[in-house]
């Protein structure tokens, strides 16, 4: 009794568990199902996807901008396009005589770039795009079977339609990253979660070529991968190519910078420095909230942003009260203290708190319980307010 009650609390589960996740019947389901029970989380979330862009597209024409354009050829997305089209090797020297090096951007997305312009009349920018749309719809999927899995279909549905219509929801749709490091990220949780060892390092590895908090997921397989050792006392095979495989990507493109940029091993932290990245444990963020409190105006800013950081605590904290399992809050933690406890742009904040949809399994799971009815209100609420805001964002300040 002892060990079962342990072992729940490990997975946050009851009845039949294991340390990373539950044994249910859906593992003997077949694979051709699967869509069929994800359709109505991929046709909500695409349904939110698509009002954002109608939005945009309207706010932007109406401001004489291109949707486009804002979509494709600014901020980070220029980064991505010219190393799909030119390669690395390209800065830019600041008058402070900092320089700004594509080597800071990690290469799956545009080696996806340049492979979508070779095999179709797509620009490599317009290859980011539709690299981008179909990755979201991938995140969607898979954010679906992490919640589908934990908590049942409606949960998954709901997590799903919630992530997309998150405020920031619209960088999902742009030329940029996070939509392909938010579907490996979420395939590879899933795949810890049913013990599918091998691909969750190997979608690990890939994450890891997407953003530097791909060390999220290679965490979430090495924790996972450690309970299980200590639970089964055995490793098999596939748990051990799995743990190495998982830093793999990360690894790799780490070294090549160091030994590009003759740095070392800590050449691509030299990188990152000069575009004023780092970790200091949030005190630059902390002087920067308080920076705001010197003009009233400044000081309604200020107040946005603590409730905004309060609110991403509270829903963590709701989350281990929910028991989830440790894997998927080790994933969630790492990814909350990187965004938050660096230095750097600190508008970009909001954008790389977009992956960790793990956040919204206590909202998600609690929209589960209400009326169809009373959910789809809330729902589409939430994709409106979401349009509306993508829209004034990025024809504003724009997520940099």
């Amino acid at each position: 009794m002892h060990h079962l009650r342990d072992e729940a609390l490990l997975t946050g589960r009851t009845g039949r568990m294991s340390i990373i996740g539950s044994v249910t019947d859906e593992d003997h389901h077949p694979y051709l199902p699967a869509l069929r029970r994800a359709a109505p989380a991929l046709l909500g979330y695409a349904a939110v996807r698509a009002l954002g862009l109608l939005v945009l597209a309207v706010w932007s024409a109406a401001n004489g901008k291109s949707a486009h354009t804002l979509l494709t050829a600014r901020w980070d997305s220029l980064w991505y396009t010219r190393i799909a089209e030119h390669g690395y090797g390209w800065s830019v020297t600041l008058p402070d005589g900092t320089v700004h090096s594509n080597l800071a951007f990690f290469p799956l997305l545009p080696w996806l770039e340049r492979f979508g312009a070779a095999v179709s009349p797509l620009s490599y920018a317009d290859a980011g795009l539709a690299v981008s749309l179909l990755a979201s719809l991938a995140a969607a999927w898979g954010i679906f079977a992490v919640g589908d899995h934990l908590y049942g279909r409606r949960a998954g549905v709901c997590l799903a339609v919630l992530w997309g219509a998150l405020p920031i929801g619209i960088v999902a749709s742009m030329a940029y990253s996070e939509a392909l490091f938010t579907a490996l990220a979420a395939w590879g949780l899933y795949a810890v979660l049913r013990r599918h060892w091998v691909s969750a390092g190997l979608l690990a590895a890939l994450a890891g070529l997407t953003r530097p908090i791909g060390a999220a997921v290679v965490a979430a397989v090495w924790v996972a991968a450690a309970l299980w050792v200590v639970r089964e006392r055995r490793a098999s095979w596939r748990l051990v190519l799995g743990v190495l495989l998982a830093p793999a990507g990360a690894a790799a493109y780490v070294l090549w910078v160091g030994r590009r940029s003759g740095g070392g091993l800590f050449g691509y932290l030299d990188v990152q420095a000069q575009w004023g990245n780092g970790f200091d444990g949030g005190a630059a963020f902390a002087r920067f909230v308080a920076d705001k409190f010197t003009s009233p105006l400044g000081a309604l800013a200020g107040v946005g942003l603590i409730v905004g950081v309060a609110l991403v605590i509270w829903l963590y904290v709701a989350g281990v009260r929910q028991r989830q399992p440790v894997p998927v809050l080790v994933y969630t933690g790492v990814i909350v203290v990187l965004a938050l406890c660096a230095s750097g742009y600190f508008g970009s904040k909001p954008r790389l708190l977009l992956p960790a949809f793990p956040l919204l399994l206590p909202l998600a799971v609690a929209l589960a319980r209400w009326r169809t009815s009373g959910a789809a209100w809330v729902l589409g609420g939430l994709a409106a307010l979401s349009a509306v805001y993508g829209a004034f964002w990025l024809n504003g300040s724009g997520p940099p």
